[in-house]
């Protein structure tokens, strides 16, 4: 009967939580899900053909798709507080999704009522003293203040308030391929320095080679 007795709490225990799991489940956001692929994804969102921006070619194939709901016939995937989202790809694997809401939509929302609304889907956050970057993107800063993040060993979503906009969005990416994602642009950064050095070099030379020939040319026909 003890035996029964704790089977019992530990099962109530289980159903208890269930919203607790489910609501701390950061590999997703609303029907998108990280490693998902850009046909799957172009998919969901009616976008025929595909419309990916290819940021980095090599040493990785880095592309960015970018949506905006209210022109979308998938519109109802999103609430219409969305007003813009890059979907950015490693290889083809979606790792990173930066949110932008529309600012009508959160005309006089607090920071404080964003991070209930976010808690409510993700859990409990943290108010880390952090920044958080935005490597393919030109829309924003390079760097925005972290408002509040949630996260596990595998994924990080993070709440901020754009300067530049004057709106809240959402930065979400999964860690390993992000992290993978930042290699390869710091290593195509690094090789692309080094091809503008080397056509640099080479472009000296032919200047260099040019005005010698025209010296030759000029030594023999200049008379004064």
């Amino acid at each position: 009967m003890k035996i029964m007795r704790s089977a019992v709490v530990f099962l109530g225990l289980i159903l208890l939580s269930a919203p607790v799991i489910h609501g701390q489940d950061l590999s997703k956001y609303r029907n998108f899900s990280f490693g998902m692929s850009v046909a799957d994804l172009s998919k969901q969102v009616d976008l025929s053909p595909l419309q990916t921006k290819r940021i980095d070619n090599r040493p990785a194939v880095i592309e960015e798709l970018t949506w905006w709901p209210r022109n979308s016939s998938g519109s109802s995937l999103l609430a219409d507080s969305v007003w813009q989202v890059f979907f950015t790809f490693y290889h083809g694997e979606l790792y990173r999704i930066l949110v932008t809401y529309d600012r009508d939509a959160t005309k006089g929302l607090t920071a404080e009522d964003m991070v209930q609304a976010i808690s409510a889907q993700y859990g409990i956050a943290t108010r880390p003293d952090a920044q958080i970057g935005f490597p393919t993107n030109e829309l924003y800063r390079s760097t925005e203040k972290v408002i509040a993040r949630w996260e596990d060993s595998q994924y990080s979503i993070n709440l901020f308030r754009s300067r530049s906009l004057n709106s809240f969005g959402l930065v979400m990416f999964a860690k390993r391929l992000d992290g993978q994602a930042e290699a390869a642009i710091a290593e195509s950064a690094k090789l692309e320095g080094q091809e503008d050095l080397r056509k640099e070099i080479e472009r000296k030379e032919r200047e260099a080679g040019d005005l010698e020939v025209a010296r030759e040319q000029n030594r023999k026909a200049f008379r004064p």
